[in-house]
């Protein structure tokens, strides 16, 4: 649980918090306490004696961990102690006192609250936080403190599926470090990117807060990064009240963002460039911001220097990009190379679009050029709606594909350097009734939590496209869904309108990513996102529809697209060989 450096005790009103009214008797707390959370060691700064033992045990921190001294009641003298190493993090604390703290009776919902019980949700828990570029933690520690008191792992997992989409880290003070104060704090809440249930982040609040009360804890601190404007929103909303604690951490490469100059116009940058900005500074690479609304970077390190748009680089040659970009080129070049592709046609009017769609049954539409999903119409079924789907297509590109549609699922994989890096499964936005909102809002507040998890990069249009897809469901947009109805909103699984995305790499099958590499030497494109149609990830079955010249690699966490872009760009950086490097 708690490891004491030293057996003699704290003096009293050596470190003293300004938290109370009255002075806490801390004769009874172990000296120099390190809480062990997985992420990191949590240090309970009221068990130190001095600040130069605090800064000592700062500086003890592992490679790869975060760790953090909270409750310090002189920061600055803490972090004098080592000025080029520590800083005081950025960060505010919220409390909600469990007094008078009253529970709310959960509403029917989508998602069950539960404890952590089995090895697989370790795993999903370093899921989530990858995704939301949090630290993982460590497995086996987290395993083995399951039984323990001090430390309480909330889960959100969905009925449906059985997928964790959320997870909260409680601690128990008084079992961690026998606190005077009867306290407990909330740590590391992560709700998936991709959760279409509203309310996950406040249930696995109250749950810890109800937890905590349960136990006859006095109040549940929280700290939230001080710009983190709809978590602070959140906790206000709960009752919980801004108070004056501070916290040091150590410098690291993970800390990097909160105490160093960011390069100028780098947070203009959208989130698949700066995933990649970011780990190329991590490795000493300079970075030069040239057109930050458009995605524009050079990357420099000694003599070499190269300029990139997000993923797609100098590396990538004219006549590699134009294979990609012509949809009808690129399924070609695949069939050529023995690969599964759709059959299709270029729309051009005449009676034989409508003799393909009744050869096939049903059809996609979409533009020869274009991206994020823009102007495609999936599962088209009749000549009144081939007809439509042509129409919206144009207003993108004069020239439109009619492909046989495949039914399955949408599977994006991306290739670097010619090595399948990561894979992902990519679902239609779905909304879930609560019985009283209509499908339209249900939609918006769905397409707000989809902007905020992404950055602004998704949301669902409120188009033709969409009323369709409602439609041929058997729904109106102003119906009310009843509550834990689900309903698919559009057919198209991209990011950008409003789809989510679900790591299978582990689970990818050997010929699906043979045919991936083969698809990208095939191009001769050295990074691809290679859009698959499969009736399952871990089957061999599939079609081919499209390639990417510029996917987007934030979507792809907690895999390392970053790093291994940046191999391929610097190899000599590289620490390691990592696992598949032949």
């Amino acid at each position: 649980m708690i490891r004491k450096h030293v057996t003699r005790a704290l003096r009293p009103g050596s470190q003293p918090l300004h938290l109370s009214a009255g002075q806490p008797d801390y004769r009874d707390m172990p000296a120099n306490g390190v809480v062990e959370c997985g992420w990191g060691r949590w240090l309970p700064a009221q068990t130190y004696t001095t600040p130069g033992e605090l800064a000592a045990a700062l500086l003890e921190e592992r490679p790869g961990q975060r760790d953090i001294a909270f409750y310090v009641a002189r920061p600055h003298v803490v972090v004098a102690q080592a000025p080029q190493q520590l800083f005081v993090d950025p960060s505010e604390t919220f409390r909600l006192g469990l007094g008078g703290y009253r529970p709310q009776r959960a509403g029917r919902r989508g998602f069950t609250l539960r404890r952590l019980r089995t090895r697989s949700d370790v795993a999903a828990i370093n899921a989530l936080y990858g995704s939301r570029k949090m630290v993982p933690v460590e497995p086996q520690r987290v395993w083995r403190q399951r039984a323990e008191r001090h430390i309480t792992w909330a889960l959100a997992e969905d009925r449906h599926s059985g997928e964790i989409i959320g997870v909260a880290m409680g601690l128990d003070h008084v079992e961690a470090f026998a606190d005077p104060q009867a306290g407990s704090s909330l740590w590391s809440l992560a709700v998936a990117p991709q959760a279409a249930h509203p309310g996950v982040g406040e249930a696995l609040v109250r749950y810890l807060a109800e937890h905590f009360q349960a136990r006859g804890r006095a109040w549940m601190d929280v700290s939230v990064m001080h710009d983190n404007a709809q978590a602070i929103a959140l906790y206000e909303k709960l009752g919980f009240q801004r108070i004056s604690v501070f916290a040091v951490k150590r410098r690291n490469a993970i800390n990097e963002p909160f105490y160093t100059q960011p390069v100028e116009k780098e947070a203009d940058l959208n989130p698949y460039a700066r995933l990649i900005t970011d780990e190329a500074r991590k490795r000493g690479i300079h970075v030069e911001v040239l057109d930050a609304a458009n995605g524009y970077f050079r990357l420099s390190l000694g003599g070499r220097s190269l300029v990139c748009r997000e993923s797609l680089t100098e590396l990538t040659s004219a006549i590699a990009m134009s294979r990609c970009q012509d949809k009808r080129v690129t399924l070609r070049l695949l069939a050529e190379a023995g690969l599964k592709v759709p059959a299709q046609r270029v729309a051009d009017g005449s009676p034989a679009d409508a003799e393909f769609l009744a050869a096939q049954g049903a059809v996609v539409v979409k533009p020869v050029e274009g991206e994020q999903g823009k102007g495609i119409s999936v599962n088209i079924t009749t000549t009144d709606e081939l007809t439509a789907a042509i129409e919206r297509a144009r207003h993108f590109c004069d020239r439109v594909l009619i492909e046989a549609f495949c039914p399955g699922q949408d599977l994006r994989i991306v290739v670097i350097d010619f090595q399948v890096v990561a894979a992902a499964v990519r679902r239609p936005p779905m909304v879930v009734g609560d019985g009283v909102s209509t499908i339209r809002a249900l939609i918006e507040k769905q397409s707000r939590r989809r902007q905020a998890a992404t950055d602004g990069e998704s949301s669902i249009p409120m188009d033709a496209e969409t009323q369709r897809c409602v439609a041929g469901r058997g729904y109106a947009l102003d119906d009310v869904l009843s509550a834990e109805t689900e309903l698919t909103v559009r057919n198209t699984a991209n990011l950008h309108t409003g789809g989510t995305i679900h790591d299978v790499t582990d689970s990818l099958h050997p010929v699906l990513r043979r045919d991936a590499e083969a698809a990208a030497r095939a191009l001769d494109i050295p990074v691809t996102g290679l859009d698959f149609i499969v009736p399952d990830p871990a089957e061999a079955e599939y079609v081919i529809i499209e390639a990417n010249e510029r996917p987007g690699l934030a979507n792809h966490e907690p895999q390392p697209t970053a790093e291994r872009f940046i191999d391929l760009l610097f190899p000599r950086t590289r620490a390691q060989p990592h696992q598949g490097e032949r």
